[in-house]
């Protein structure tokens, strides 16, 4: 009598491996993308810095201190909390804000909250919705803005934490020069503070508005991002 249990067991290991790499495979490259230009973006910044290190006439410092300086802390936190202050604000924003003919926006009759029914909440919720969206009340509200709330939190607490990390690297350029250090509310009221924030916001506030209406006119067949390439241009809130 042959047994098959473990060729089986491992067959099967190998399909949930498989299902798994497939059913997160946006998470799962984005992912690996972003620690390999974090990792770059290290490498790179490291040697930017001990260059400015050696013109000031001190010493460098190895790739270990670099990812724990609050030059590399403010690189990093200045670009999530823009990122996420896009996401925040177009999730916000595309409840009431419209764009004919685009796949970013919703249908054109559809602006606001919508009805409980056209949302599947309360009585209108199917078996396999989530239990907070069958319920009323505070629990329904919530979870009905969580997607939000939850961006906007996260925007908040990296722009805060580029706020500490950018105080920390502005007072350590003005010791090299010899400067006095300023507190962290008089940082927060300061110009390089709002440089490094506003250079960010204006790219990703255009990068959307770019989005919404090239999307209008142009295509790319088989991503969601885009409507089917057949579709009419005025076709609005529909993806291919």
């Amino acid at each position: 009598m042959t047994s098959s249990g473990p060729p089986q067991r491992g067959n099967a290991r190998k399909r949930d491996t498989r299902r798994f790499l497939q059913d997160n495979g946006i998470t799962l490259g984005f992912g690996i993308a972003f620690l390999l230009a974090l990792a770059g973006q290290a490498i790179a910044g490291r040697a930017e810095f001990n260059n400015q290190l050696a013109t000031d006439g001190l010493a460098q410092i190895g790739f270990l201190d670099y990812l724990t300086s609050s030059d590399f802390a403010v690189d990093v936190t200045e670009n999530w909390q823009s990122e996420y202050l896009q996401f925040s604000l177009y999730i916000f924003a595309t409840v009431w804000l419209l764009q004919r003919g685009s796949p970013e926006s919703k249908e054109m009759h559809k602006a606001g909250t919508e009805s409980d029914k056209d949302q599947r909440v309360g009585e209108h919720a199917g078996p396999n919705a989530p239990r907070w969206a069958r319920v009323g009340g505070v629990r329904q509200a919530v979870f009905s803005r969580s997607l939000g709330l939850v961006m906007a939190a996260l925007f908040l607490l990296s722009w805060l934490a580029q706020s500490i990390a950018g105080v920390a690297a502005y007072n350590e350029q003005q010791l090299r020069q010899l400067q006095a250090p300023i507190d962290w509310t008089h940082y927060i009221a300061s110009a390089d503070f709002w440089s490094r924030s506003l250079q960010n916001w204006q790219s990703e506030l255009l990068a959307v508005a770019s989005m919404a209406i090239l999307s209008v006119y142009l295509r790319q067949r088989g991503s969601p991002e885009s409507k089917p390439v057949g579709a009419p241009h005025t076709s609005t809130g529909i993806e291919g």
